[in-house]
């Protein structure tokens, strides 16, 4: 069995290129040197030192050197490619490239529709989370105001606002003040609705009464003999314009 350790031990290198080796022996070992690159290279180097000794003694090669020679250079010319094959190589070459971007777009797109899903599953979950905040506010809302201790108290409005209601409803167990304004004419921006407690003859600040909502809570005052509403500049005001006392009633 010929091996890489045979030929280098026994010099079977040497022996091919003096051609001492047989038919077989010379093909089993052309067929190693094929496919060992350091053999193969150390094979190049052993023909090179050949070739130079013989040049610099002056001697001439052996003829059968010469002829393996012109055999190994002969059979290292590039064979060129026929056009077809070129060609076909070529299309190859483009239907990958087009294949490669086609596979990024699809890949680019579905990327952007998941993160598009996700900021439209995100928001819908937002949507929801403030809609079951709302519903539960307004449940406990409800339930305060359709309590057995909860007085609901109307609020007409006079000769200023002849036209004007609004609801308070009074808890004072749970000393709970909500105030349903949507029945007060809407005000300019400049202008405000807000609410006072008349505790021994002093008006005391309760809040703001927007009318865009269905019901505002409101400061608890304990002891107070009645509930006013009067017209304020935008902001409130820290004292009451009676002038503008549009409605009230008394506790």
């Amino acid at each position: 069995m010929m091996d890489r350790k045979k030929i280098l031990e026994e010099g079977l290198l040497e022996k091919y290129i003096l051609d001492e080796l047989s038919a077989a022996e010379s093909q089993q070992l052309s067929s190693i040197i094929a496919n060992d690159e350091g053999l193969k290279k150390q094979f190049e180097a052993l023909e090179e030192d050949f070739e130079k000794m013989a040049f610099e003694n002056a001697i001439a090669p052996p003829g059968h050197i010469k002829i393996r020679l012109q055999k190994r250079l002969g059979e290292s010319k590039v064979i060129p490619m026929p056009k077809s094959w070129r060609y076909a190589a070529a299309s190859l070459t483009i239907l990958f490239v087009l294949s490669a971007f086609w596979m990024f777009n699809r890949w680019q797109n579905s990327k952007n529709d998941f993160e598009i899903l996700q900021e439209q599953t995100i928001s819908l979950q937002e949507r929801l989370n403030a809609l079951e905040e709302d519903y539960l506010l307004t449940n406990r809302r409800l339930k305060t105001i359709n309590g057995p201790k909860t007085i609901p108290l109307i609020l007409d409005g006079n000769n200023l606002a002849p036209n004007s209601r609004a609801v308070a409803y009074v808890n004072h167990d749970r000393r709970i003040v909500m105030v349903n304004a949507q029945g007060l004419p809407e005000l300019p921006d400049h202008s405000t609705y807000q609410m006072w407690s008349d505790v021994d003859g002093e008006m005391i600040d309760m809040g703001l009464l927007p009318t865009d909502e269905e019901l505002i809570t409101l400061k608890y005052i304990d002891k107070a003999e009645s509930l006013n509403i009067t017209i304020e500049p935008a902001g409130g005001n820290d004292h009451p314009t009676v002038e503008k006392l549009i409605a009230y009633v008394t506790l």
